[in-house]
């Protein structure tokens, strides 16, 4: 039964026998057969089938939900019973929003020195990503926004608060203005992150509550490729402070706190809403909550 949901939650995702078959690593056939076996135990269509994959019934989208909370409580379980034998051990997936990938070292350094077996597996992700990563069970938990939108049903941990700087070269025309406010930038090139980011929502909210108009040299996902067009280009870019910092070492660069507002979010730990929790997202919650990064 398991296995069968499985597969059920793998066509969910793929939207595609095929895919979804090449994702569970058996044949197409094998998979067909084993939702129809799962419609027939449980009586129900799940699947609007025609020449190809059509979508979900209004029945599968309900087993969906049910599917995804059995299967998290399956693999809850067997990490319990594994701890119990072994100790904390396995992989904690985490999905992390780009600016706060140079913050979450210091918590997971903190998880691992409590727990040495665990191994951590790190990926960058936008909100809404983290946020389907966590449905699907592709990540355990994530890193991301708890204040601006809506997260839907999950648990949150506080960890700090973001605030943003304005990252140019030392000698930038700029870089003389202390206090730097949002409404200076009018004259800067920008380049920032693209659009589907929540930092690049917030970011761009602010500027245009300034005055600013938005409309950036380059658009770009990776904070890397925003700090290169800066040092070789000149432009300026905006960053939240710890995510800035990094770069700031050995390199020609400075950050300037941006004023009026002196605008700030919360940055925190984002884990599905499930009791218990299996034993790995518990760990880290727990650390969590004995520390915070500010």
């Amino acid at each position: 039964m398991i296995e069968r949901l499985e597969m059920f939650l793998a066509l969910a995702k793929a939207r595609h026998f095929g895919r979804a078959a090449e994702a569970m690593g058996v044949t197409q056939p094998t998979l067909s057969a084993a939702i129809r076996q799962l419609e027939d135990t449980l009586g129900v269509k799940l699947v609007v089938r025609g020449s190809r994959f059509q979508g979900l019934t209004p029945e599968g989208e309900r087993v969906l939900a049910w599917a995804r909370r059995i299967t998290g409580d399956m693999r809850g379980m067997k990490e319990e019973l594994r701890a119990a034998r072994e100790g904390l051990t396995g992989t904690l997936r985490l999905a992390v929003i780009p600016t706060a990938l140079g913050a979450v070292a210091r918590l997971t350094a903190r998880v691992s020195a409590a727990h040495p077996k665990l191994r951590f597996a790190l990926r960058s992700a936008t909100t809404a990503e983290l946020l389907s990563a966590i449905e699907d069970h592709e990540a355990d938990a994530g890193i991301g926004y708890l204040d601006g939108e809506p997260l839907g049903r999950v648990v949150t941990q506080p960890l700090y608060t973001e605030r943003y700087v304005a990252v140019m070269r030392s000698d930038a025309a700029l870089a003389r203005i202390e206090p730097l406010r949002w409404a200076d930038l009018a004259t800067a090139e920008l380049c920032l992150l693209t659009p589907d980011m929540q930092n690049r929502r917030i970011v761009a909210g602010h500027l245009r509550a300034a005055g600013v108009e938005v409309a950036p040299r380059v658009e770009t996902n990776s904070t890397i490729v925003l700090i290169s067009h800066v040092l070789t280009a000149g432009w300026v870019t905006i960053l939240p402070e710890r995510a800035a910092e990094i770069f700031l070492r050995g390199q020609p660069l400075v950050a300037r706190p941006l004023t009026a507002p002196d605008a700030a979010h919360e940055i925190g730990l984002i884990a599905p809403w499930r009791e218990p929790h299996g034993p790995l997202v518990e760990a880290l919650l727990a650390e969590a909550r004995r520390f915070s990064l500010d």
